[in-house]
């Protein structure tokens, strides 16, 4: 292998030292490539780009492989429950039972929000996008825990950690509860992670809710398999912000309002907004297959391919699994899911999909279980949101440990240049 690079700029030969990971991934490293230069390189959405090294998540898009801290998600998405995985993810190694229990049960403790985060809440309109809530009310929660700017130990560090698994579903709950104008469900110790938080959404004071184990099955895998992704958007916005020093609660607050856009997070709500456009038209499959590869119909097949995999996502396939297990458990009869299932068996036979790897992807099997679930449109990205919460606690951790500078891309400056001021009583 090349331990290091030549470039030639103006006829001057600078070498750069070859990075690999344990993946046997490569890099060239440039750090020092305008300093040595005077040049920069530009590489618009980072694509190319390694902003730092990682031990938490492996991916490898063109052979659909995911991995958390060396293992494999389909083992841990059909193996282990979703705060294994957080466990996994923030302190490097799956917990012992002595581990995971006391894990557990903190965050069981911390699931109560102080009644003061009330008043925040009740302030916004009962139509405001529930991701806005969120990000608001997490980095509110910064000012109800002030101490985390000054104590960085490591117990003060996992208070606020278990503080924030523990809260960020409750405060969740309150978005769903205050749309149907309902009365917010306290969390309850005796369930786990996944059924409390169902319990929370669903329950009405009226009658007894009983959660069923194959709908809790199915979230514990979609959080799973949600909880990090490398470097991605919301991700990456997170160590920005950390690198600045920047709290705990404020790096997650900017890591949700990224996951918000419809690109990144917003995708599986794309997805059934899509689905619903197709059934308003009569729901003929066909039709749209045909605008989807007509390229001046404006029409984009959401749920479909995915910017990083070249080939099958690895988790649409575990995924795939539980939303049939997940419609069959409820029998539900809806036109719109219907339609899905026609949309994923008329892409896997058609050429054009398959010869270019648009399969299905986790947005659009996620969209489907949550539609199935009776999760509103509107809620799908706080779900994710809830999957990918370890993955930026992990991700802020990891920043802090390597103690990076903060982070200052650079640019090419393509404006007007000479330009002369002109007092504004002569413009």
């Amino acid at each position: 292998m090349e331990t290091s690079v030549k470039m030639i700029i103006e006829g001057k030969e600078y070498e750069f030292p070859v990075i690999e990971g344990t993946e046997s991934e490569k890099a060239i490293d440039i750090s020092n490539l305008r300093a040595k230069t005077g040049y920069i390189t530009i590489d618009e959405g980072f694509k190319n780009t390694g902003s730092t090294t990682s031990d938490i998540t492996f991916l490898d898009g063109e052979e659909g492989i995911l991995h958390y801290r060396g293992y494999d998600i389909e083992d841990l998405a059909e193996k282990a429950e979703f705060l294994e995985v957080a466990y996994l993810l923030i302190y490097g190694e799956l917990p012992t039972v002595d581990q995971y229990a006391h894990f557990t049960q903190e965050i069981k403790y911390r699931s109560l929000v102080n009644e003061d985060m009330r008043k925040i809440f009740d302030g916004f309109p009962v139509n405001a996008h529930p991701m806005g809530v969120m990000s608001s009310l997490v980095v509110a929660m910064a000012g109800f825990y002030p101490e985390l700017s000054k104590d960085l130990s490591p117990e003060a560090l996992d208070l606020h950690i278990r503080r924030l698994l523990g809260k960020f579903p409750t405060l969740a709950t309150w978005t769903y509860k205050k749309s149907q104008g309902h009365p917010p469900n306290y969390p309850k110790n005796k369930l786990d992670y996944c059924e409390n938080f169902l319990n929370m959404m669903f329950a009405l004071p009226v009658e007894e809710y009983t959660v069923d184990p194959v709908v809790a099955s199915a979230l514990n895998k979609l959080l799973i398999l949600h909880a990090d992704h490398e470097q991605n958007c919301s991700t990456s916005t997170v160590r920005l912000v950390g690198s600045s020093k920047a709290n705990l609660y404020s790096s997650i607050s900017a890591g949700i309002s990224a996951l918000w856009g419809p690109l990144h997070g917003g995708a599986n709500q794309e997805v059934l907004e899509m689905l619903e456009e197709i059934m308003n038209d009569g729901g003929d499959v066909q039709k749209y297959i045909e605008k989807a590869k007509d390229k001046n119909s404006g029409f984009r097949l959401f749920g479909f391919g995915h910017r990083v995999y070249k080939n099958f996502d690895p988790r649409a396939k575990i995924i795939k699994k539980a939303a049939d297990e997940v419609l069959e458990k409820l029998g539900i009869n809806d036109p719109i899911l219907e339609i899905a299932k026609g949309l994923e068996e008329a892409t896997l036979k058609d050429d054009y999909f398959v010869s270019r790897k648009l399969y299905p992807n986790v947005d659009f099997y996620s969209g489907i279980i949550y539609r199935a679930l009776g999760i509103p449109t509107n809620m799908f990205t706080v779900m994710f949101a809830i999957g990918r919460l370890p993955g930026w606690i992990a991700q802020w951790m990891e920043l802090k440990e390597q103690k990076q500078a903060i982070g200052r891309p650079r640019q090419i400056y393509t404006g007007p240049v000479g330009k002369k001021f002109v007092e504004i009583s002569k413009r």
